[in-house]
Order: C-alpha cells, then sequence, then structure tokens
C-alpha cells in the first residue's frame, strides 16, 4: 500500500505530500487540482511502462506542465501585502514525483536539457531517480540511484555500490533499463507492481460505447480502460470471482435486478415489471456506468492500487451510497484512491468508515490540502 504520495512542480501542484491510507477519496471545487493530482498518479504509472517523456509531450511538454508561479510564495504575497511577483530562481527547473510505503519508496526528478542544435532539445530529461528502503528516504536506506546518465545500485550481499549503466539515455528510466532477478531484483519487484496500477477514467456510456456491443467473449479478469470487455468481464466474475458481491451490488442499487449475459456475450438486465430483460443498448448511461463500476470493482484479479477518475459522472444522486458500500468493499482487496466532484459520494464513503478525506483547495494558483499537515518528505537532491 502507498503511504506517502509526493508531487512538486506540477501544474497548480506546487508541492504536495499526503498521506494515504487503504481507501481514499480527494474532493475539492473545480480548479482546486483534482484532475492534476490524477494525472500525476498517472505520469509515476508511465515511469514502469517507460513512457513519461512521450506522456509528457501529450501534454504540451515539460514547459506546458510546470508550476507557473513563482518559486516561493512569500509571507507578504500570502497576506497580500505584496503583490505575486517572480524572484530570483535559487534552484533549477524541475518536475518530482514520488511515493512510498512500509518497504520501498521511489522518487524521479525531471528538468530541462542543455540547449543543443537537436530537433528534439525541448524534450524533459530524467535527472535523478532513487529507490529507498521503506517510507523516508536516507542515504542510507537507498538501494538503487540513478544520476544524470549513470545508474548504480547496492549490492544484496556486501552493501557495496555497483555502477550498473554510464550511458543511460535522459528519455529512458533506470526502472525499466536497470531491473533485473539479480543485482536489479527491487527495481524489477517496483516496476511490475506498478505496472500493476489500475486508472479508470470516464468509461465511455455513449449510444456507440462498446461495452454496449455483442463481442466474443474470452476469460477477463480485469476490466479494459474503456470498458470495452464488459460482457466478458462480467461471467469471469461470476464463474471465478465473487459472484455473489456481483449480485449483492446489483441488488443494492437496483431494488430486484439481476444481470445475466446472453448467448453472444451481450450484457442482459432482468428488472421487476419488465416481460423482457433489457439489453446494453437500451440501458441508461447511469445504468451502464455503474455495470463498468462493479466489473472494475469487483475484479478477480484486484489490483494492489486502483485510481478512479469522476466516477460519480453520470450517476443519479440514488447509485452513489450502493458505490460508497462498493468501494468499501473493494479496498478489502486493493488500495483504492477515487478523484471525486461529488460532496454526496465522500460523505457516502465518510458514513461507510475509515476513507481518508483529501480536500484541495486553491490559494495564490497552488493547490493546498486543508486540515491537514504535510508528512515528511525528502526529495534527492541533484
Amino acid at each position: 500500500m502507498i503511504t506517502q504520495l509526493a508531487i512538486a512542480g506540477y501544474r497548480s501542484l506546487r508541492g504536495v505530500t499526503v498521506r494515504l491510507s487503504q481507501l481514499n477519496i480527494v474532493t475539492g471545487a473545480n480548479g482546486s487540482g483534482k484532475s492534476s493530482l490524477y494525472r500525476a498518479l498517472r505520469l509515476l504509472g508511465d515511469v514502469a511502462q517507460g513512457r513519461i517523456v512521450s506522456s509528457l509531450a501529450h501534454e504540451g511538454g515539460l514547459q506546458s506542465v510546470l508550476w507557473a508561479g513563482p518559486e516561493k510564495l512569500s509571507r507578504a504575497m500570502k497576506r497580500g501585502e505584496v503583490p505575486v511577483q517572480g524572484t530570483v530562481r535559487q534552484e533549477p527547473v524541475s518536475l518530482r514525483l514520488g511515493f512510498s510505503s512500509e518497504d520501498y519508496g521511489y522518487a524521479i526528478d525531471l528538468g530541462l536539457p542543455i540547449p543543443s542544435g537537436s530537433r528534439f532539445s525541448h524534450d524533459p530529461e530524467i535527472k535523478i531517480e532513487s529507490l529507498w528502503i521503506g517510507e523516508t528516504m536516507r542515504p542510507s536506506n537507498l538501494i538503487a540511484e540513478r544520476r544524470g546518465p549513470g545508474v548504480r545500485l547496492r549490492t544484496r550481499v556486501s552493501g557495496e555500490w555497483r555502477t550498473a549503466i554510464t550511458q543511460l539515455s535522459a528519455f529512458d528510466s533506470m526502472m525499466t533499463h536497470c531491473a533485473d532477478p539479480d543485482e536489479g531484483l527491487e527495481l524489477l519487484a517496483l516496476r511490475e507492481r506498478m505496472r500493476g496500477w489500475r486508472f479508470y477514467d470516464h468509461f465511455r456510456s455513449d449510444t456507440a460505447a462498446p461495452a454496449r456491443m455483442p463481442q466474443v467473449g474470452t476469460f477477463t479478469p480485469v476490466l479494459a480502460s474503456d470498458g470495452a470487455d464488459l460482457a466478458a468481464a462480467i461471467p469471469t466474475i461470476l464463474e471465478i470471482g465473487d459472484g455473489d458481491a456481483f449480485d449483492d451490488s446489483i441488488a443494492d442499487a437496483f431494488a430486484g435486478a439481476r444481470v445475466r449475459i446472453g448467448a453472444a456475450f451481450e450484457v442482459l438486465m432482468e428488472q421487476p415489471g419488465l416481460l423482457r430483460p433489457l439489453r446494453a443498448a437500451e440501458l441508461s448511461d447511469g445504468t451502464l456506468r455503474y455495470l463498468l463500476l462493479v466489473a472494475g470493482l469487483l475484479s478477480p484479479r484486484p489490483p494492489e492500487l486502483m485510481i478512479l477518475n469522476e466516477p460519480e459522472s453520470s450517476l443519479h444522486p440514488d447509485l452513489l451510497p450502493p458505490l460508497a458500500r462498493l468501494m468499501a468493499r473493494a479496498a478489502r482487496a486493493s488500495q483504492i484512491l477515487v478523484v471525486s466532484r461529488s460532496a454526496a459520494l465522500a460523505e457516502a464513503l465518510d458514513i461507510e468508515g475509515a476513507a481518508t478525506r483529501l480536500e484541495l483547495a486553491k490559494e495564490l494558483g497552488e493547490t493546498i490540502v486543508e486540515g491537514g499537515e504535510d508528512p515528511r518528505w525528502e526529495w534527492p537532491r541533484r
């Protein structure tokens, strides 16, 4: 389980560190930084996939995602005594992402390249990466470190440092190029765990949504990110997963309803008072979205971490309490982080108990976490 998440220099997140539990919900007003936090988590996941630089390019490049305010906000600026204005930069331009758990911690620092004549001279460079044992980084518990093009690993037997690579490309991560079962075992283990993180963001529910169409089905223990294989994911849950939990989640939201799958792998929903089941193409957007969330949250192959972005979209308010109960159930097997605009969903999760609520707000353009103190966090220094 991730216990701490740290982000610095990304969009409105000038410097945010939060403590996480098994079930978490991030809320706040429009523009408070919820989407930025979600995107930062996606970027962390992209490190393990070897595509963080290309993902930043899709967002417009490093210059487009960097914190746009001054490097530091003075007390006078915060009190409104002087206007917010730029100051002389003391630190290099930097986008930093990191997390830690009880066993491992990881951080990455991206910056600008030295100007050159290359067509790719505006690509961000990975300046530093660090992997350590435990929650807090210290020199004594570092086990892998990348500085510029060089990577060194601490050997497990003697504890001595060994040079692994001297010319790692600026766009490649040590997570993908130094992970091996011998000297880079910890990197390999963490990379595979990060690759298992699961993101669900805006399931399609329009009339042409893939989830509404019959399909050829195969065993599907993990619902696709777009929900296209819903009709295969549901019978997989019923056959090798927690079928009772699935039926309970449907009955909790739609009294007396039952979901089954037709011969052509088509979702069918039986409801009291109807003489025939409704096909997926006939379901409302909210009903289909709820079915997608059930299939994702009750995966027979639960991930270590599942992140849901605005799952309440298209849902009727009456469906939020059943959704909260479903999330609480799923949190028994996975760490769940929900990013939501819905105060009603947050309140429903509060009723279920044991949910950490992170309320975001804006202060002079900077995202802050209300009502909490930042946990201790140490960034690797260049």
